[in-house]
This record gives C-alpha cells, sequence and structure tokens, in this order.
C-alpha cells in the first residue's frame, strides 16, 4: 500500500469526526453541570461505551458475551485502586485498568477455541461470578464491599476536568471516538471477517480468515471498551463499589446492546439512552411506571428482533441505488490457454476413516494445471469427504496432498486458502447477514491476493466478479434474499475474487432448475476458456461431459477409474457402479 493511500484512509471521516466531537463538548457545557440529571447523563454515556464492546463480540463476531460488566468493573477499579491506593495520574491508571480488562477478555476469548453457543455463554456468566466474587472478598486489594470513595477526576497539563460539564465533556469525546471507531471496524477486513465467523465458521475459513484468532481479537476488543467505560464511569461518580459490577449489570447492558440493534454502535447508543433515559420520562406514571417501561422494552425487541437501529437500516438498503461504473475485470479473464502438463494437485495415498468405515481408502490422483477434472460416483462413495479433506475441513487418516509444490496436508483451512485454493459447498454456505457485495469481499481480502491490502480495489475485483457471474445489479441486496440459485453465483463469485490457482466446486448444479444448469454449464465453459483450474464434483452427468478434461471415479472410497471423459463412462466398473451391480458380475457380463 502506498504512503498516500495509507493517509488517505487515515484520514478518511477525520473531518466529520471533529466536528462531532466539538458539538459534544458544546452540548456538555449546556447541560447541568452537578446533581441527578448529570449522574444519569454520565451513567448513559459511560455505559453506551461499554455496551458498543458487545458489538464487537457479539453483534459483528457472533460469540455470546455475559461477562460485559466484569471488563467494566475491571477498568473502573484499575482506576479507582491507582488513584487512591497507588497515587497514579487518571490516565495512567486508567490504561492499567484498560489493559487488565483485554489481557482478562484475550483469556477468555481463548476459551472459544472448543467452546461455542450456549457453552460458551456459560463460560462467561462464571467468569463474570468469580471476578464478582473477587471484587467482594479481596479486602486488602478491593476494599470488599464497602467500596472506593474519593476518586479524584483528572488534570491534563492546564486542563482540570474536575467539574461536572469538562468531565461528561471528556466522556461524550471519547463515546464519538469509540462509536466511530466500531463503525469503522465493521466496515472495514477485520469487522467483515468477524461477520463472515459469526454466518458461517467453516466457510470463513476456507475464505482465509483465521477463524480462532479473529475470535479472541474480538473478545479481546469488547473487553477493552468494557474497561475503557468502567474508567470513565468511576471517575464521574468518584464513588464504585462490587455491587455495580454484577450478574445483573451484564444482563443491562446486554439487554440494551439486543434493544437498539447488536450489529451497529448506533443501535447500541439508542438502545443505551432508552434504557437509562425512558424510566425517568415515565415516572409521572407513578406505581406503575416500571410496568410500562417493562412492557414496552418486551415489545421493541419482539417485533423488532434486529433491534431500533435495524427498523432504520432495512430502510435505507431499500433505498441504495446499483453501484455504476466500469470496473477492471478478473485477472483470470485476461489469460486463455488449455490443460498443461505439469500439476497444480498431487493426492498420495489419501485415506480418511471414520471409526471403523473407511470413507476415503488410499486414493492417488493428480489434477494439471489449467484443466477442468471431475470427481465422481455414486452416493456414499467418499466425494464429499475428498473435497474436505483437500481442503482441510477433515484431517487425514493416512496419505500426502501437494498443492503447487507446496506440502499441505496438515495445514489449516485458512492457510491453504491463502496459498491459492478455492472452494464453494454442497450446501450452500454464504454469510447471510451481509449484502452479496460484502460476502464477494470477503474473498476478495484473502491474505496474499494482489488487491488484500487496498479497500477500493477490494470492492472492484467483488464487483469485477459480480459482473462475471452477472450479479452485478444485486450488490446491495442481502444475499438471503437471492434466490437459491444465484445464491450459488455468490459462492462461486466469492472464491474467483480471491484470485485462485485451483477452485474446488462441491456439486454446483444441486438444486439448481435446468435453465440455470445451463447457465452454470456456460459459466464453468468461460472459466475453462480462461485456464482457471477446476476441479468439480457432481450427479448431472450431462454437466461433467460438457466441461470435463479428465474424470476421475470413486465408489466405496476408492479409485474404480480414472482417465479421459468417454473412455471412464464406458469403463464397466463405472456403469456397474451406477447401476447398482457388483463389479465383478459386470466385468464377468462384458
Amino acid at each position: 500500500m502506498s504512503v498516500n493511500l495509507a493517509s488517505a484512509r487515515l484520514w478518511r471521516g477525520f473531518p466529520q469526526a471533529i466536528l462531532a466531537c466539538v458539538a459534544v463538548v458544546a452540548v456538555a457545557f449546556m447541560l447541568p453541570s452537578e446533581g441527578y440529571y448529570l449522574n444519569i447523563l454520565m451513567q448513559a454515556v459511560t455505559y453506551a461505551i461499554a455496551v458498543s464492546g458487545l458489538v464487537v463480540v457479539l453483534g459483528y463476531c457472533g460469540q455470546i458475551s455475559i461477562a460485559q460488566a466484569a471488563f467494566f468493573g475491571l477498568g473502573a477499579y484499575g482506576v479507582a485502586i491507582g488513584m487512591v491506593d497507588y497515587h497514579l495520574g487518571f490516565f495512567p491508571a486508567w490504561l492499567c485498568g484498560i489493559g487488565a480488562a483485554g489481557l482478562l477478555g484475550v483469556v477468555l476469548g481463548l476459551g472459544s477455541l472448543r467452546l461455542g453457543g450456549h457453552y460458551l455463554a456459560m463460560v462467561t456468566i462464571s467468569f463474570q461470578q468469580i471476578l464478582t466474587l473477587f471484587l467482594t472478598n479481596w479486602l486488602e486489594f478491593t476494599h470488599g464491599p464497602d467500596g472506593i470513595r474519593g476518586i479524584p477526576r483528572p488534570r491534563l497539563g492546564p486542563i482540570s476536568f474536575e467539574g461536572g460539564h469538562a468531565f461528561l465533556a471528556l466522556c461524550m469525546v471519547t463515546l464519538v471516538i469509540v462509536t466511530l471507531a466500531v463503525w469503522r471496524l465493521k466496515t472495514g477486513r477485520l469487522g467483515r471477517a468477524m461477520q463472515a465467523v459469526r454466518d458461517n465458521e467453516l466457510a470463513a475459513g476456507t475464505c482465509g480468515i483465521n477463524v480462532f484468532a479473529t475470535k479472541v481479537i474480538a473478545f479481546g476488543l469488547s473487553a477493552v471498551l468494557g474497561g475503557i467505560g468502567g474508567g470513565l464511569f468511576a471517575g464521574g461518580f468518584q464513588y464504585i463499589s462490587p455491587d455495580q459490577f454484577s450478574f445483573g449489570e451484564s444482563i443491562v447492558l446486554l439487554t440494551m446492546a439486543l434493544l437498539g440493534g447488536v450489529q451497529s454502535p448506533f443501535g447500541s447508543l439508542i438502545g443505551t439512552m432508552v434504557l437509562i433515559i425512558l424510566p425517568e420520562w415515565l415516572r409521572f406514571l407513578k406505581e406503575v411506571y416500571l410496568a410500562v417501561y417493562g412492557a414496552a422494552v418486551i415489545l421493541i425487541m419482539v417485533f423488532l428482533p434486529d433491534g431500533l437501529w435495524g427498523l432504520m437500516l432495512e430502510r435505507v438498503r431499500k433505498r441504495a441505488k446499483p453501484i455504476l461504473g466500469d470496473v477492471p475485470k478478473l485477472p483470470l479473464l485476461s489469460q486463455t490457454g488449455a490443460a498443461r502438463t505439469d500439476f497444480v494437485l498431487t493426492i498420495e495415498g489419501l485415506a480418511k476413516h471414520f471409526g471403523g468405515l473407511k470413507a476415503l481408502d488410499g486414493i492417488s490422483l493428480a489434477v494439471r494445471r489449467g484443466s477442468v477434472h471431475a470427481l465422481i460416483g455414486p452416493n456414499g462413495s467418499g466425494k464429499s469427504t475428498f473435497i474436505n479433506v483437500i481442503t482441510g475441513l477433515y484431517k487425514p487418516t493416512a496419505g500426502r496432498v501437494v498443492f503447487a509444490g507446496q506440502d499441505i496436508t496438515h495445514v489449516p483451512p485458512y492457510e491453504r486458502n491463502r496459498a491459492g485454493l478455492a472452494r464453494t459447498f454442497q450446501n450452500i454456505r454464504v454469510f447471510r447477514g451481509m449484502t452479496v457485495l460484502e460476502n464477494v469481499m470477503v474473498g476478495a481480502e484473502r491474505p496474499g491476493n494482489d488487491v488484500a491490502e487496498n479497500p477500493a480495489f477490494v470492492v472492484e475485483r467483488a464487483l469485477a466478479a459480480l459482473d462475471f457471474v452477472g450479479l452485478r445489479g444485486d450488490a446491495h441486496r442481502e444475499v438471503g434474499a437471492l434466490s437459491y440459485g444465484h445464491q450459488r453465483y455468490v459462492e462461486i463469485a466469492r472464491a474467483l475474487a480471491a484470485t485462485p490457482q485451483m477452485l474446488l466446486l462441491d456439486e454446483p448444479a444441486a438444486g439448481l432448475n435446468l435453465t440455470e444448469k445451463h447457465e452454470l454449464g456456460e459459466l464453468l465453459k468461460r472459466l475453462k476458456g480462461h485456464g482457471l483450474t477446476i476441479l468439480i464434483i457432481d450427479h448431472d452427468m450431462k454437466l461433467v461431459e460438457q466441461v470435463a478434461d479428465h474424470i476421475t471415479v470413486l465408489n466405496f472410497g476408492k479409485r474404480i477409474a480414472d482417465g479421459m471423459p468417454k473412455d471412464v463412462l464406458n469403463h464397466p466398473d463405472v456403469i456397474a457402479a451406477y447401476l447398482g451391480e457388483p463389479q465383478e458380475a459386470a466385468g464377468a457380463a462384458s
């Protein structure tokens, strides 16, 4: 990436951020400087910062965390203990609290390697409860249930934040910066990787994303944001105690995120303001205000599952216009050529056993660069297992896989993709929470791709791939709104945007009607004409005959035929396998 481009990315949106900060500072100095309403505003702003952490870990990455109040508390106690007991300045103490929160967030994220769903939720709840016990019972360090009083507010050179106006302005400026940073994260490479992990971990791994590292980063960032909010909370209220950071508060923070819309920091901001300010607006109802407040929250969450922000975002998406203008064509379109003599993929004695079942039993084959190699066989013959072993989703029992001269037998899926091995799935695996364009951008951002580090070029590459499959006009639609056949094309476009050396297609014609199959055949012919190496699995013999240069046939996990299409399809063992006759009988009859 050039220096000019890096600078442009850094400064993009900077003037708007400065204006937003100036605006919130002006607003802060017009609000009450002390008393009840200042406390309400201080709570709303600091909570909103912590809730933005849930947007990262839950909204973006799909990992359930019910421990955000714990990280909020770590930030608060970092400031309180650092300033009161160790006489540090506010900002060094704040950094200590944020660092402690971030470190424990990463440790908690490491547990996501083997856990997910409700099991991961239970771990985060346990972490929350352990921290509460720690804060309550370690009297010498945390001051126990009585809490810590007299937390001073900071000074920064000649600037004092001791007054209510000034400290509220600091909190609001921090909220603006955090909100914009979390929003920018979603539209960047890391944010799209998180969303891909959220929607489909298997597909994310085969798109070059290190799933485990992405989850750990999400937990770490979420914890850091919780620590930032907690440190400001301690300075704002100048008193903290363990009950302010209990399990119940984690539930409150989670409700705020879900109410406003957990997939956007603007949604979390709305949800926080509603849950903190709405009860104050409803106090005129006296005894019944809490019931009305609870009913309002329930109705919003039942009828607006994507939150208040999701309702607004849906209207914006409906008004999105097609992206016009020419973009550079896919690199593969600039090349032509037939199959070459060298091999891009070599398989030696590949075996995969599931207990006593030998799904693959000593298969060897080689795929020539620039060819279309078909892998066929009856149901249960081991074809999909073969693809899953090749792409690293299954570990082989025995054998060796060599791709582009590199032994990748024990390489994880994301590294195989980064080496240039792309695939589609028998059961479609698109990222359903993202648009068509964002799905394909995930493919274009494969580390090692020529455009991966340049956001503008990534968009162009994704649009070029959509042009190739004829879906440019659907770029801004949510991928789940497309037909089944068009979702197949999105998978293919995502793979092509990665500029792979080899494309593996696992039953691409499955579920397509006759028209869609014909269009798929024409698409594969075009790819073949540009010299892309393709390994295809399919039951549609007409499609296979139409595009294949070479065919390998599997049955009961073994290779029974290999060669030119005409010879293989007339082989007696192949005919017997498809007709269900014993191979020995078929051989005798022939």
